[in-house]
């Protein structure tokens, strides 16, 4: 009996121990990234990683198109805001997420991200970090601007068969 006391009496003070040890630990912060502004604050490195990548790739860039390095420490600076890229980029996420909600009826996941979107950043980009806006060639006639755009020298382009 005196062995099972002993025993038991080990078993207890080793819990308590292990408890104590435990709780006073502080527990290790999650990586809370700095400066999101458009992102959800509680995204996880994996989901951050994967709208980054989806960014680069719709715009056909990498991570120095909207983040600087930092020479000093010779790794990319992710928090700094010294590229107009970087807003330009969050205005068009916003645009896309207005888009999404107004014209498609998209809906947030438990983060605050589009679940399924209509439009995303690759729907006008297609690989271009600027796209250009481009006429099709079948609405303009040959080597002229297209209908009902101002001719060369302010003049109005002519409409239809006039006579004078």
């Amino acid at each position: 009996m005196l062995i099972n006391k002993k025993i038991l009496v080990t078993l207890c003070l080793s819990s308590v121990i292990a408890v104590v040890a435990l709780t006073s630990m502080k527990p290790e912060d999650e990586h809370k990234f700095k400066n999101l502004k458009v992102l959800p604050k509680n995204i996880t490195d994996k989901q951050l990683d994967n709208v980054m990548d989806e960014w680069a790739h719709s715009l056909g860039v990498h991570c120095n198109f909207c983040h600087v390095r930092n020479e000093a420490e010779k790794k990319m600076d992710f928090v700094s805001d010294a590229k107009p890229e970087k807003e330009m980029a969050r205005k068009m996420y916003k645009m896309m997420n207005k888009l999404n909600q107004k014209y498609f009826g998209a809906k947030k996941d438990s983060l605050g991200m589009v679940m399924k979107s209509g439009v995303n950043c690759y729907s006008c980009h297609r690989g271009e970090s600027h796209p250009e806006v481009k006429v099709p060639e079948g609405r303009r006639g040959p080597g002229g601007p297209p209908p009902g755009a101002p001719a060369p020298g302010g003049a109005s382009a002519p409409q239809g068969d006039h006579k004078q």
